[in-house]
């Protein structure tokens, strides 16, 4: 039976995850606009076209330190609690619109406190516009805090002591993000014990701008649970398969690592090889301003550059609900849910439906 190709549209009505997305990367430009006016903040540009040309949304930035740079711009407007309740709020309503059931929203918060805010207030800001939009829309979203490798350990090891503070309180994981190169994860070692001796999920991103030895520190050094981008781990076989064998999941952002240089174009993305090797590959925005994307078109992109089918699609997907940092009974509640949503759309499409072993492998 030939495959039915499938469209943006119909993954946009499948249930969906974005386990990867920052807070700073992923506003709109019309709110942008709108705060910028209300702050007094002058931005590269005055309309939304042109400010996403000024920011380069969507485009090859060549490195990750160049792609990092739009930052710079989006942080200028997030430096109030009505900015972070407002941007967090309607990244949640964007998500919903698209069928997204449940996110992780990461961010550091000393990025947000030039203007005086505690640290405290920020995260507060950001998990009520959360909670006030899963209200309204129906989206499930914790949040990940993140320490900042290129800045300082002591910084990060006070992002940690803020994730043990709002542990069960809608932070469900510590990060390490910002420029990888030179900056290694070891480094950063005080703050990874904290959060792991408080028993708090690790992610941390690797392999994107550095090769597998970033990825092998993250998990062996670091006891990262999941690892952001993971790009380069195919250089390294037995890493790979120790990955595979121990389940740690993959944040893939397909059309991210095109713009940062990590992969050179989408058909040459390792995310297809990983999958077929079975490691747990989830697909995830980074940035939905910056990379100019959204979880669907994430999804129809493997579909149709990489190659992957609709029951490869749909795997990937339940892979989301398995990689979630959620306890395990309410983790399981939510991928027989939706477990049974794909396979009643596969077979709505008259395609044959998966094996029900894929529900809890």
């Amino acid at each position: 039976m030939e495959v039915m190709e499938l469209t943006l549209a119909h993954i946009q009505r499948l249930p969906k995850t974005d386990l990867h997305v920052h807070l700073d990367g992923s506003l709109r430009l019309s709110t942008m606009l709108e705060l910028a006016e209300e702050q007094g903040v002058r931005l590269p540009a005055d309309t939304p076209e042109a400010l996403g040309k000024a920011l380069h949304c969507g485009e090859k930035a060549g490195s990750l330190v160049d792609y990092l740079k739009a930052f710079d711009a989006t942080l200028e407007v997030l430096q109030t609690a009505e900015a972070l309740y407002r941007v967090a709020y309607e990244l949640s309503e964007d998500a919903a619109a698209e069928n997204v059931r449940y996110m992780e929203v990461r961010y550091s918060p000393m990025l947000h406190t030039r203007g005086g805010l505690r640290l405290t207030t920020v995260v507060e800001a950001v998990l009520t516009g959360l909670w006030d939009a899963q209200k309204d829309h129906g989206v499930v979203a914790n949040v990940i805090l993140c320490g900042i490798r290129n800045i300082s350990p002591e910084s990060s090891f006070e992002m940690a002591q803020l994730a043990v503070a709002y542990k069960n309180r809608g932070v469900v994981a510590f990060d390490l993000a910002g420029a990888e190169y030179d900056h290694p994860a070891k480094h950063h070692l005080r703050a990874f014990k904290l959060v792991r001796d408080n028993n708090i999920a690790v992610t941390i991103h690797a392999g994107e701008a550095y090769g597998p030895a970033s990825i092998h520190q993250a998990i062996h050094v670091c006891g990262a649970h999941r690892i952001g981008h993971g790009c380069r781990l195919r250089e390294d076989g037995d890493l790979l398969h120790y990955v595979n064998d121990h389940r740690i999941a993959l944040e893939c952002c397909p059309s991210s690592n095109v713009q940062t240089g990590a992969v050179r174009d989408l058909r040459s993305h390792p995310l297809k090889l990983y999958h077929d090797l079975g490691l747990r590959v989830t697909v995830n925005t980074d940035n939905r301003l910056i990379t100019d994307t959204t979880v669907s078109r994430e999804l129809w992109l493997c579909h149709t550059q990489m190659g992957l089918d609709r029951g490869d699609i749909h795997r990937i997907i339940i892979n989301g609900f398995k990689a979630a940092f959620l306890p395990f009974h309410q983790k399981q509640t939510m991928v027989r849910a939706v477990f049974r949503e794909l396979s009643s759309a596969e077979q709505a499409s008259e395609q044959p439906a998966s094996h029900p072993a894929d529900a809890t492998a």
